[in-house]
This record gives C-alpha cells, sequence and structure tokens, in this order.
C-alpha cells in the first residue's frame, strides 16, 4: 500500500481548540486555529516564503551538510550498492540518494518532521525513493506496545493503517518528551518575524507615500463679509482647479486669489529609524538558525578569532544533524543489500564539511608531532646529561 496515493484535506491527531489570532502578515489563522502540527506546518511555509533570510538559512544548511559516500567489507557489494545510489529513482523527477536526503533534511528543518518512503519496482528487486507530503498521514502510538509507532494515511476522511510500514523512512528533530513529531528550525521565530515584517511593511508604505505624495490646500477667507459670503463656493473652484492640475499629463501652474495655503501631509513628520530594531530581531533570527552571519551576507563586524568560534559551533550543528540522518540512509542500504541477497553490513562515511576543518585538523597533527619530537629530545639530553 502506497503511504501518499493522493493529497487529502488536512488531518491530525490533536484535537482543534481555539485561540486568540497571535501573528499578523500571514502567520494568524482565521476563527479557531489547531494547535496541531499540520497548523504549524502552514506557518513555517509562510515564514519561508515571507523572510528570504529564512529561506536562504535553511537551503544553505542543507548544502553545507555535505556528501557521503557508503562503505562494506566486501569491495564488490560495496561498488553494487553504489551504483543503486547513484542511480536511485527519486519522486520520478530526480535521480540519487543524495537528492532525496537534501529534500529529507529540508523537510527535516522547516517542519521538525520527514517523511520518505521506499517504493518498490516491478522486478522486486530494488525500489525508488520517495520524500512525502506530510499532509497525508498521521502518527500514533501503538496501544499494545507505546514504544512503536503506528503510521497511518487520509483517504476519504478515514484513516488507513499502513500495512509494509517497514518501508517507511521517518525522521524527527528535536523532539519533546513523550511527542511524536520533532520541532522546527523555525521554532520561536514567528513573533520575531511578524515584527520585522511590520517593520518592513510601514518602511514600505512610508516610501510609497512619499514617492506618491498628498496635498492639504487650506483656503482662509478674509473678515469681510462678502469674502466670508462666497467662502464655500470659492473653495470648491480652488478643489476643482486644484484636481484639474494634478491629474493633467502636462506640468500647470496653480494660480488662486485670497489666502490659500498649501502643504505636503506628512511632510513634518520624521521617519523612524529601523536600523537598530531591524538589526536586533535579524540577530534573533541567525542565532536560532546557527548560521555565522557573514553566511546570509550579514556584514556585522567581527574578529577572525570569532568568526572561528562560529565556524566550529556551525561544524556541531551540521554533525548533529548527520546523525539524525544516518539511520536513514542505512536502511535505505540495507534494504537493497537483502532484496538482492547481500551482507547488509555497512556503514556511512561523511564527508568533511569544509577545508577549514581539513586546515586546523592537520594543524592539530602537526602540533602534536612537534610535542612529541620536542618531549623525545627533552628526554634524551636529559638522559645524557
Amino acid at each position: 500500500m502506497k503511504l501518499f496515493p493522493q493529497k487529502n484535506k488536512l488531518h491530525s491527531e490533536v484535537a482543534v481548540t481555539g485561540v486568540p489570532r497571535l501573528y499578523s502578515n500571514g502567520f494568524s489563522y482565521e476563527g479557531t486555529v489547531s494547535e496541531s502540527f499540520i497548523a504549524q506546518k502552514q506557518l513555517y511555509d509562510s515564514l519561508r516564503k515571507s523572510v528570504p533570510v529564512i529561506d536562504g538559512a535553511i537551503s544553505k544548511i542543507v548544502r553545507l551538510t555535505g556528501g557521503f559516500s557508503v562503505e562494506c567489507p566486501d569491495k564488490k557489494t560495496e561498488k553494487t550498492l553504489e551504483s543503486f545510489l547513484e542511480n536511485v529513482s527519486v519522486g520520478g523527477n530526480m535521480t540519487g540518494i543524495e537528492s532525496f536526503i537534501m529534500m529529507f533534511l529540508d523537510q527535516l528543518l522547516t517542519y521538525g518532521t520527514a517523511v520518505g518512503e521506499m517504493v518498490m519496482n516491478r522486478d522486486r528487486q530494488s525500489f525508488s525513493l520517495f520524500n512525502g507530503e506530510l499532509n497525508n498521514i498521521i502518527l500514533s502510538r501503538n496501544k499494545e506496545n507505546p514504544m512503536q509507532i503506528n503510521i497511518s494515511t487520509v483517504s476519504d476522511n478515514r484513516c488507513i493503517p499502513v500495512k509494509n510500514d517497514g518501508r517507511i523512512l521517518l525522521g524527527v528533530l528535536d523532539p519533546d518528551a513523550g511527542a511524536l513529531h520533532g520541532n522546527s528550525l523555525l521554532r520561536g521565530l514567528p513573533f520575531v518575524s511578524s515584527i520585522l515584517l511590520q517593520i518592513f511593511e510601514s518602511t514600505g508604505n512610508n516610501w510609497e507615500r512619499m514617492g506618491n505624495l498628498r496635498y492639504a490646500v487650506t483656503y482662509k477667507p478674509q473678515n469681510d463679509a462678502i469674502d466670508k459670503a462666497y467662502a464655500a463656493e470659492r473653495a470648491k473652484q480652488i478643489a476643482a482647479g486644484w484636481s484639474e492640475a494634478m491629474k493633467s499629463d502636462e506640468v500647470k501652474d496653480f494660480i488662486a486669489v485670497g489666502d490659500v495655503d498649501i502643504k505636503v501631509i506628512g511632510a513634518d513628520n520624521q521617519i523612524l529609524d529601523s536600523e537598530i530594531p531591524v538589526r536586533q530581531l535579524m540577530e534573533q533570527i541567525v542565532a536560532k538558525t546557527g548560521l555565522p552571519p557573514f553566511l546570509l551576507g550579514l556584514n556585522w563586524s567581527t574578529s577572525e578569532r570569532m568568526a572561528n568560534r562560529q565556524t566550529d559551533l556551525l561544524t556541531s550543528e551540521l554533525w548533529h544533524y548527520r546523525r539524525i540522518l544516518t539511520p536513514v540512509i542505512l536502511r535505505i542500504c540495507r534494504m537493497y543489500l537483502r532484496m538482492n541477497g547481500l551482507n547488509d553490513n555497512c556503514s556511512v562515511v561523511w564527508d568533511e564539511i569544509s577545508l577549514l576543518d581539513e586546515t586546523e585538523q592537520s594543524k592539530a597533527v602537526l602540533y602534536k608531532a612537534q610535542a612529541e619530537k620536542h618531549n623525545a629530545e627533552t628526554e634524551i639530553l636529559r638522559k645524557e646529561n
């Protein structure tokens, strides 16, 4: 039974409860809101579409995680497995397991939960990989064995358990105690992002007003009785003449008799300086992603030593994601080896994250060798004396 036969209505294992609207700029839902995973998924989709730095951060993390290779005790088996991993069909429009893993990690970072399926081919000796849509599944605990997770699909408003759940690939990121779904990397950012977008929207409105000026034309009649008697009529004439001058494609002069005052609406107001609040909000977003600011194009002043520390922290974050992905890769490899009657003993070897890591490791080996040589020479001199 296929896990993702078609798109269906949104379902969740968590009950729908009424909560107030918390966020603007597309980060809220009309009426009552489901606190379920599906509601959070829609929220995080809006975040990535609305805040480019968030979308860019997730894309960079996926690329920085790097590639990998698979090793087997038997080299012939290893070559067979490598050939399959390089040519496996992914979603019908991509090839290679790295394409599947990249989409799997992107889904994992964005929603906190990622799901895929190994779809058997007709020859029953290989399979294709498919990145699933989270809207089509429901996770629940087995009543008899709470440590087992039941996976069900949604079809025609019915919950149908998956028969061959051994083909399902499930990954969660930093789940809460007892929770089935993981936590998104974007958790905690909707409120901060909503304020940031409010600043951008207000700034855009101010510039739109400054580029498309609005005028206040005030006519002040004199104290004599004749001028006051015809004040309303003269005001209409001034309004008609001003409208005609502004609507015309040609530059025209506006001529009026009497005390007429013309001012630009809002010209006396000062535009608020948004540099400091925007940076404070951006710092919160960047801190949540774990990326150094310079990787996102943010030229904040930093020392070389601080940049090195940020790079070390990023390396530890990337290894955290790799530890989540490694079991998924091993399940795919072992499934293929067993289907073809081969030894399923294999391991995943990740590529070095960056050239900087290789340089630092080489320096550490060099310093250790120099220290050992120095200690040996010191010991020889001590014995000779």
